[in-house]
């Protein structure tokens, strides 16, 4: 009968102990998954503070230092016109001869030109993609009008 209380003791002592190591490792792999989610959370954090940041500074208003004076836009486009010719005239005649100086109205009479030729070359690009289309639609009909049906094959006549 001691014998058999003893087993049993030290049966259940076994248990105990084992499921202690059990909890211990779990304890162990619940308190690496918390370190883990700590650091995520952080790093999560971090970024959130780092989005907020770049988001106030974009909507934030810019502010130009006070010395710098802006100039105020003049509506007059002949004003306009007259301040370039005269800065023109201040540049030393060597860079008005060599034509370094561009023109803005020739620029853009050069540009309206190019589009101008480019869109004819369209127009006959297309032009001709219609005409060999009509040509290959019309060609069609007239191959399938002279053989609608394959043509009979010659049987050999009595004699």
């Amino acid at each position: 009968m001691k014998r058999l209380f003893v087993l049993s003791i030290l049966i259940s002592f076994a248990m105990v102990s084992s499921c202690q190591k059990q909890s211990s490792t779990t304890e162990q792999q619940l308190t690496q998954r918390k370190t883990e989610l700590d650091a995520r959370e952080n790093a999560l954090d971090e970024r959130e503070k780092a989005l907020a940041e770049r988001e106030r500074l974009i909507t934030a208003p810019r502010k130009l230092p006070a010395p710098v004076q802006v100039r105020p836009l003049s509506p007059d486009v002949a004003q306009l016109k007259a301040e370039r010719e005269k800065r023109i005239q201040q540049l030393p005649a060597e860079v008005q001869a060599q034509g370094l100086i561009a023109d803005p109205d020739k620029i853009k009479a050069e540009r309206d030109n190019r589009i101008q030729e480019r869109m004819a070359q369209r127009q006959r690009r297309m032009e001709e993609l219609q005409a060999r289309r009509m040509g290959h639609a019309v060609a069609r009909p007239a191959t399938e009008a002279t053989s609608p049906s394959p043509s009979p094959s010659p049987t050999p006549t009595p004699e």
